[in-house]
C-alpha cells in the first residue's frame, strides 16, 4: 500500500506551530507518537490511512521542531493539540497514542470534558502508555539504561530493532539527544507519570482500548492493566511476543485488535 502523506504546518498561537502529517480521508484519527519521535508511529499512520484519515503531528521539540517556553508539560502539550483539532474543525475524533503519547492522549480527554463538552474526542487506544505509576513497578529509565540498555527493555527481541546511535549520521544522533532532552522538560518530573492522573482517568467515559506488548519492561503489563481498570468503559488487550512498541514487532496482531475496536 502506498503511504504519501501530506506535511502541513498549523500556526496555533503567535509562537506555537505545529507540523503533521495528513493521508487518507475519512474518519479522523490523531496518532501521538512517544519519545522516539513520528517513526515510530509511521507504521499506524499508513495502516489508519487506508481506512480512515490519519493525523500525524510531531510534538513540540521533537525531530527538530521549536517547543515554545511555555510548553512545559504534557498538559501542556495536550491543550495545543486540542487547538489543532479545532483548528482542523475535527470533532469525533479517535485517538492512538503511543507511550508518552497514550498519555498526552488521556490527558486531551480530561482536557476535553473541562472545556464543556465539545465532543473532540470519541474514542481512546493507548499502547504501552506511561502517564500513572504503580507501585512496585519502577518505569524504566532510559537516560540511565542508555541506548543497548533501553532496547534491551522495550523490546521482545532486541537484536531485531536495536540501532546503535554511533552508526548514524552526526546530524541524526544529535535529534535523537534533543528528542531526550524536550522529554526529559516535559515528562521528567516526575519520572514518567502525574501523580494524580490515575485517579482522574474515571472521569473519561468514552470507550478506550489499552493495547500492551506483554514483553515491554520498560513499562510492565501491571501498568496496562493499572490503566484499564482506571476508565470506566474500557479493554485491556495484550499482545504476546511484543515489547514496548507492539505495532513494530507484531504489526498484524496489533493493527487486527485496533481495527476491531475502531470500526466497533
Amino acid at each position: 500500500m502506498s503511504y504519501a502523506p501530506e506535511t502541513h504546518i498549523a500556526e496555533l498561537r503567535p509562537g506555537l506551530s505545529v507540523r503533521y502529517e495528513q493521508a487518507g480521508e475519512g474518519q479522523p484519527v490523531l496518532i501521538l507518537h512517544g519519545g522516539g519521535g513520528t517513526a515510530t508511529v509511521a507504521g499506524i499512520a499508513r495502516h489508519v490511512s487506508a481506512n480512515a484519515l490519519s493525523i500525524l503531528p510531531t510534538h513540540p521539540g521533537w525531530n527538530g521542531t521549536v517547543r515554545p517556553d511555555d510548553i512545559q508539560t504534557v498538559a501542556d502539550v495536550a491543550k495545543a493539540y486540542l487547538a489543532l483539532l479545532d483548528k482542523l474543525d475535527l470533532r469525533k475524533v479517535v485517538i492512538i497514542g503511543s507511550s508518552i503519547g497514550g498519555w498526552i492522549a488521556s490527558e486531551m480527554a480530561l482536557q476535553d470534558i473541562a472545556d464543556g463538552g465539545k465532543q473532540r474526542i470519541a474514542r481512546l487506544v493507548l499502547v504501552n502508555a506511561v502517564g500513572i505509576h504503580v507501585d512496585g513497578e519502577p518505569i524504566a529509565d532510559p537516560f540511565v539504561l542508555g541506548p543497548r540498555g533501553l532496547a534491551e527493555h522495550a523490546f521482545h527481541e532486541p537484536d531485531k530493532f536495536f540501532i546503535d546511535p554511533a552508526s548514524l549520521p552526526a546530524e541524526q544522533q544529535a535529534m535523537q539527544r534533543a528528542n531526550m532532552a524536550t522529554m526529559r522538560i516535559i515528562a521528567g518530573a516526575p519520572f514518567m507519570h502525574h501523580p494524580h492522573l490515575r485517579a482522574r482517568l474515571q472521569q473519561i467515559s468514552i470507550p478506550v482500548l489499552v493495547v500492551w506488548g506483554e514483553s515491554d519492561r520498560v513499562v510492565t503489563t501491571a501498568y496496562g492493566q493499572a490503566f484499564a481498570a482506571a476508565f470506566a468503559h474500557s479493554r485491556f488487550a495484550p499482545v504476546p511476543l511484543a515489547g514496548h512498541l507492539p505495532h513494530l514487532e507484531q504489526p498484524a496482531k496489533t493493527f487486527a485488535i485496533i481495527n476491531e475496536f475502531i470500526g466497533s
